[in-house]
């Protein structure tokens, strides 16, 4: 498959000397559901801004649709529909009325556009809601509107700005259905920057993981969490005493974890470590009597398989989001176990 995004070393430097994009490169699959992953500040948005010709980059070439950022400007904002953070759809017209204007200012009219439209409001569920004014419309539905109204002219790439930041979780499902279908009925590719771990995992078929402007990790959601190749212990801990310094407890916790043979990886984490062992399960009795023969006390476990913040966290020692450890009731020690 031909690639319709080509990156190549781009860079954005920002006029107080940030780097808000570090000399990444990437490419996307003509039809694919690509994502860019990473927290607040990692350089996505910036990214999409001047794929979509929003911003200008200060070096590095991009091509997208076969048209060169640099010189087809123009061109490449006539294949593309971007969908921003914030909606932008008028409160005051009708949700048919927002998608004919949007049509409109695309040159197109007639009978083409009255069967567009009426075929997105079927696709993002709106067509009851079609002769309402949007101003009366959901968060979860200006938000479906949106979405449509960037697909009328039938662009060849979709960019979509962190899309379902702000919806409740049934809204968020919701659009992720609609993106899905409109990935595999029409053929859309789909650029995607979320800071959601589940939306990246169920909607990208490929992804980059990006932290500080740079690309720490590209590849499959499911090849990118075999690479751990283990399962995921999150430990609390602290001395018995009450007493001691944090960071000495880490580092005598580590010095004994490291002699374990099933122990593949050892991370810092706010709550304490994280471990990366074969077998997670079979692993807690012998992790329990390592640590009872210590001055050091494990507070709560937390078993997992391995997920997209656990790649995020084996390649730039931190978690996308903190997750706090859950305390098991029964025994007020250990945390819960999630498989």
């Amino acid at each position: 498959m031909p690639a319709i995004i080509t990156v190549n070393d781009l860079v954005e430097v920002y006029a107080d000397g940030t780097r808000a994009v570090d000399g990444i490169s990437f490419n996307v699959q003509e039809g694919e559901f690509f994502g860019f992953l990473g927290p607040n500040g990692a350089g996505k948005s910036t990214t999409i801004k001047i794929l979509t010709t929003l911003l200008r980059k200060t070096s590095g070439t991009v091509t997208v649709a076969g048209f060169d950022l640099e010189k087809d400007a123009k061109a490449i904002r006539k294949v593309i529909g971007v969908q921003s953070q914030e909606t932008s759809v008028d409160p005051e017209l009708t949700g048919r009325e927002n998608m004919v204007l949007q049509g409109h200012l695309q040159q197109m009219s007639g009978k083409e556009l009255e069967e567009r439209v009426d075929y997105l409001l079927g696709v993002v569920g709106l067509k009851d809601a079609a002769d309402k004014r949007a101003g009366r419309y959901s968060g979860g539905m200006k938000k479906r509107l949106d979405l449509a109204s960037t697909l009328v002219h039938k662009p060849k790439v979709l960019f979509l700005d962190e899309p379902t930041t702000g919806l409740d979780p049934q809204s968020r499902v919701t659009v992720w259905d609609y993106l899905e279908e409109l990935n595999k009925k029409e053929g859309i590719t789909i650029f995607l920057t979320t800071q959601y771990l589940e939306e990246a995992d169920r909607l990208c078929q490929r992804l980059c993981i990006v932290d500080a402007g740079k690309i720490v990790a590209e590849g499959s959601p499911v090849g990118l969490k075999k690479e751990i190749g283990a399962d995921a212990i999150t430990i609390a801990l602290q001395n018995r005493s009450g007493l001691g310094d944090k960071a000495a407890t880490k580092t005598a916790a580590k010095g004994l974890l490291s002699k374990i043979p099933e122990v593949v990886n050892i991370v810092d984490t706010e709550e304490g470590l994280t471990i990366y062992v074969r077998n997670g399960g079979l692993f807690v009795p012998e992790l329990v009597r390592t640590f009872d023969r210590t001055d050091i006390e494990l507070v709560s476990i937390n078993i997992s398989t391995p997920s997209l913040d656990d790649v995020f966290l084996k390649h730039t020692g931190k978690r996308i989001r903190r997750e706090e450890l859950v305390k098991e009731v029964s025994t007020g020690r250990f945390g819960s176990r999630r498989r």
